[in-house]
């Protein structure tokens, strides 16, 4: 095999296992089952391809349980106006989202409304949601 063949192969197979790694909306998450939650932030983390938010959110029953929330990635949010300090923990949001296929305690989520009303667009995966700036 050539020198270029092998590269080519080898770049394709690295190309296929990016590809698979990352999944798609409907994959994971369930378009019929959206969620507006309330909480405080406990952890962000701002990465690629997804940067994350856990929020602390109290149940009906009194019971705390922390919600792990995609977004899009960090370069995306920052893209949309987001700052690593608009977020330290203890920061009350309400977040609009869609709850992952498998009921846990997970989202993927579209918006992010602070308690003086800014909201911000979390660049929801989902094919359904219009453009986000």
């Amino acid at each position: 095999m050539t020198t270029a063949r092998c590269a080519a192969f080898v770049l394709g197979l690295a190309l296929a296992g990016a590809a698979a790694a990352h999944h798609s909306f409907s994959a994971e998450f369930d378009p019929d089952k959206p969620v507006k939650l309330t909480g405080k932030v406990t952890d962000m983390k701002w990465s690629n391809p997804h940067a994350w938010i856990y929020i602390d959110v109290a149940g009906p029953d009194g019971k705390v349980e922390n919600w792990a929330l995609e977004m899009t990635g960090a370069n995306g949010l920052i893209r949309r106006g987001w700052r690593r300090e608009d977020l330290p923990a203890g920061t009350k949001l309400v977040v609009a989202g869609w709850q992952a296929r498998n009921g846990s305690a997970t989202a993927n989520i579209a918006t992010v409304t602070f308690e003086d009303g800014r909201t911000l667009f979390a660049g929801s995966s989902n094919p359904a949601v219009p453009a986000q700036p």
